[in-house]
């Protein structure tokens, strides 16, 4: 029996590629058949990556041709796999919070600079202003953000959300809070491998009636890693805000941390610097500045990596003593911690408009005056 190229093609039409609902031929997976006397060349592309899809489609190519056209045919088959791009896994593909307008990343390549303490007077400071903030608290081994709101002993409640049992985060100074520190003992270390740490993360993220935020801020742990992934992929992170004390031990793990949110993998706008113990003023001194961390350290680092400089914070006692009674020093009206706080805040939300005004207009966030204070809406 001479074969025929029409005869192999309306055989091929009975079968379809795995996962494919049409069948092979006009579903363009066959690509080309040749015939040579006795000889049959079936070139085809499939979708489906898996061994299994491959020699499940070579065998009833096969089969399908020796009992339809020529049960001694000789087939041979040239199989490839177009197989549709995949994400990276470590790729910002996160799903947004219904009602949370924008999210804000605060992080430190190094543990002591003061990275919650700026986290909790920058939500104070957002909320003077007439935002509606929250704050989730990221650093799953070591929360502190309950002490500095002093809520350490509240836990928040269950609530129906549409059906659905969600987490009322606890509130305190206006402010929406939830941490891994509200489910655990004062004196309980949290011993979790990475996958632990995440699932909690994401029941706090997605598993919370967070309502309708004008910012979330997302305190991080100090460093760079799987904490800070398992975030990036689970929330599209409108931008990051880095923290760092002057001196050269703290810049070196400040500048990891700016590199980690500008990899090409996680492209995470980075809306500035911020200079934390920039200086010690005395308070019998007001006028004087001793340098005791170094001058300028952070300021510098901005400039070289080319991000923004949002501002120096003071070390100044009153700080410190704030945060252990659980009431951010950006709440003390007229003082200079309060001015200072409140400039770092307003260079956060201009870092912040300007990189929302590169977005798409459907997804583009501005701010309009209301009222007195600036409030973040998104475009119609």
């Amino acid at each position: 029996m001479k074969l025929n190229k029409q005869d192999i093609l309306e055989a091929l039409k009975t079968i379809s590629a795995p996962g494919e609902g049409e069948n092979m031929v006009d579903s363009g997976a066959v690509t080309n058949v040749v015939v040579f006397g006795d000889e049959v060349v079936v070139d085809v592309t499939i979708k489906n990556p898996t061994l299994q899809a491959r020699k499940k489609t070579e065998v009833e190519i096969l089969k399908t041709i020796h009992d339809k056209v020529h049960e001694k045919a000789k087939i041979k088959i040239n199989l490839k796999v177009d197989a549709p791009a995949t994400t990276p896994k470590n790729e910002i593909k996160g799903k947004p919070i219904p009602g949370i307008t924008n999210i804000i990343a605060v992080a430190s390549g190094k543990g002591g600079v003061g990275k919650s303490t700026v986290t909790a007077n920058l939500a104070v400071s957002l909320a003077k202003m007439g935002f509606k903030v929250g704050v989730l608290d990221a650093d799953i081994y070591g929360p502190s953000v309950p002490i500095m709101f002093d809520v350490e002993n509240e836990r928040p409640l269950a609530i129906n959300v549409d059906g659905k049992s969600k987490m009322k985060p606890v509130e305190s100074y206006g402010i929406k809070i939830l941490s891994i520190g509200f489910f655990t003992k004062p004196d309980q270390a949290v011993i979790w491998r990475g996958p632990m740490a995440s699932k909690a993360l994401n029941q706090m993220i997605f598993d919370a009636a967070w309502g309708e935020l004008d910012m979330l801020l997302i305190d991080l742990p100090p460093g760079t890693g799987d904490i800070h992934l398992s975030i990036m992929q689970a929330l599209p992170i409108t931008g990051a805000v880095v923290v760092s004390t002057p001196q050269n031990v703290a810049l070196a793990d400040a500048r990891k941390g700016v590199a980690m949110f500008q990899q090409d993998s996680i492209n995470v706008p980075v809306l500035g610097v911020v200079e934390n113990m920039a200086y010690f003023t005395p308070a019998e001194l007001p006028e004087n500045k001793y340098y005791i961390f170094g001058q300028s350290g952070a300021r510098n680092l901005a400039e070289d990596l080319n991000v923004p400089f949002l501002g120096e914070i003071p070390l100044i006692q009153s700080i410190r003593e704030a945060g252990d009674v659980g009431r951010p020093a950006a709440l003390q009206d007229g003082t200079p911690v309060e001015r200072a706080y409140i400039e770092l805040t307003k260079a956060v939300v201009t870092q912040l408009v300007e990189r929302n005004d590169n977005l798409p207009e459907t997804e583009a966030i501005k701010i309009t005056t209301m009222a007195g204070c600036s409030a973040i809406r998104k475009k119609s």
